[in-house]
């Protein structure tokens, strides 16, 4: 028998709080395959790198790489945040320092070319003959990659194009898939070949993994709290399966390291470091309210649309007057949520209006599409007044009551119209966004036009 050892890691999301327990562990246990003679392999499933981590926003992500190399990583795929929210030189030298491979088969240059720095596909051969493809898909954000200069094409249409040049050139498949678990199931149903998806994107935690027809799915959760283990046993005469089996370390049951919360703060302070720049002197302490309409009213003017709305939550923090750093800004705004301008009718503005004027928003608690926030907080405007006439809601737009058949191009949070929040939004057919800029960029923009008056 031949027995492979693969180990996996995914959604880090510069989450390094448990990285030196990772580190070790992973560290120890190829040091111990190793001297036993046994097969080690180890993959990092994508989103590693985010950029609410101060060490991460500084260095654009080479120091997630330089981690992704001290601890001996064989291969990676890349996921939405290193994808989409890198601007497209910071994405395309990301991995210039990188000891491993980048292996993701539908992504593309504008011209159709692969990126220099990823592999469609890494053939490895164990010492007893057996050799175990792999291959990486990243979720398709088409429209997106597109606008930063990138082509990302259909995942399982490349996936068929994999498993057909690599059909008889390994006895062993393996898929590292940012591509969540909807899809990692429907591979299983539809590609036998698949021996094992190693998920990530959606943060499902598969403690002994899960079996879809003859195809092992696994995924080790969000934020380093798992570990994932791998052991596959493998016929080395015939290169026939014999057994998969899966699970998962929770890093909270790790051996503890030695200073392990000093190092951690040496990462966060590290990048405070490098962020210390000041980007603008205020003369003037603003809260979080002042904040929040301030952003909207950058958010309507740098997209050049006739209204806007966010949500209050995007402010984190205060800022107090004197020095503004880039620093200050990532910790009052963390979010890699861009700026985005809907087209909608009056009748559908008039109905996504009274939908924020609803006080759930204050205490929703959000997960997920960009926000690195807790709460929605409540919508914020700029460019539309609400006046109540015999118990009814009345909306302006540039001091114009809102006519229903006159179109309106509204600036928001891209967040918007990733969720179910305003059906009218995400039903939109005609959005567009505004890469590679964040929020807390038209913030520090405004900031500075703003820099010698109060706000009211």
């Amino acid at each position: 028998m031949d027995v492979i050892h693969i180990y996996h890691t995914n959604d880090l999301h510069s989450h390094f709080e448990h990285w030196p327990r990772i580190h070790h562990f992973l560290s120890e246990r190829k040091k111990w395959h190793e001297e036993a003679g046994e097969e080690f392999l180890l993959f990092d499933i994508g989103d590693h790198a985010d950029r609410f981590h101060p060490l991460t926003e500084a260095t654009r992500g080479n120091a997630n790489i330089k981690l992704l190399n001290k601890t001996g990583y064989h291969a990676v795929t890349i996921g939405n945040n290193e994808g989409i929210t890198f601007p497209y030189e910071d994405l395309d030298h990301l991995y210039d320092q990188r000891q491993f491979e980048v292996l993701l088969a539908n992504l593309y240059k504008s011209d159709g070319s692969r990126p220099t720095w990823a592999k469609e596909n890494k053939i490895y051969e164990t010492k007893k003959g057996i050799k175990l493809a792999v291959t990486g898909l990243t979720a398709s954000f088409a429209h997106l990659y597109h606008l930063l200069g990138w082509t990302i094409q259909d995942p399982m249409e490349e996936l068929k194009q994999q498993l057909s040049y690599l059909k008889g050139k390994a006895d062993i498949m393996v898929l590292l898939s940012h591509l969540g678990i909807h899809d990692d199931e429907q591979i299983g149903h539809e590609f036998p070949e698949i021996d094992v998806v190693i998920g990530g994107h959606t943060h499902h935690i598969l403690h002994e993994g899960k079996m879809v027809d003859n195809t092992l799915l696994t995924c080790a959760g969000k934020y380093g709290m798992f570990v994932g283990h791998i052991t596959l046993t493998v016929d080395s005469a015939t290169g026939s399966m014999i057994e998969k089996k899966a699970w998962l370390y929770d890093t909270n049951d790790l051996p503890s390291v030695v200073d392990e919360e000093v190092e951690v703060e040496r990462l966060y302070k590290s990048g405070k470091d490098i962020l210390a720049a000041s980007v603008v002197t205020s003369s003037y302490h603003h809260t979080q309210e002042q904040l929040a309409k301030l952003l909207c009213e950058a958010t309507r003017e740098w997209c050049q649309a006739d209204c806007a709305f966010i949500n209050e939550g995007l402010i984190l923090e205060n800022l107090p007057s004197g020095k503004v750093t880039k620093f200050d800004l990532l910790k009052t705004c963390p979010h890699p949520i861009n700026p985005c301008v809907v087209e909608l009718t009056g009748a559908e503005l008039r109905e996504v209006l009274l939908q924020t004027m609803d006080e759930k928003w204050k205490d929703m608690q959000i997960f997920g599409l960009g926000f690195r926030g807790k709460i929605m907080g409540k919508m914020v405007f700029s460019g539309i007044d609400v006046k109540k006439n015999q118990g009814h809601l009345r909306f302006f737009v540039q001091g114009e009551l809102i006519e229903g058949g006159i179109t309106y191009k509204v600036a928001i949070p891209d967040m918007f119209t990733f969720g179910r929040f305003f059906p009218s939004i995400f039903r939109a057919k005609n959005k567009q966004y505004f890469l590679p800029e964040f929020m807390r960029h038209l913030l520090e923009w405004k900031l500075g036009e703003t820099e010698r008056q109060p706000i009211n």
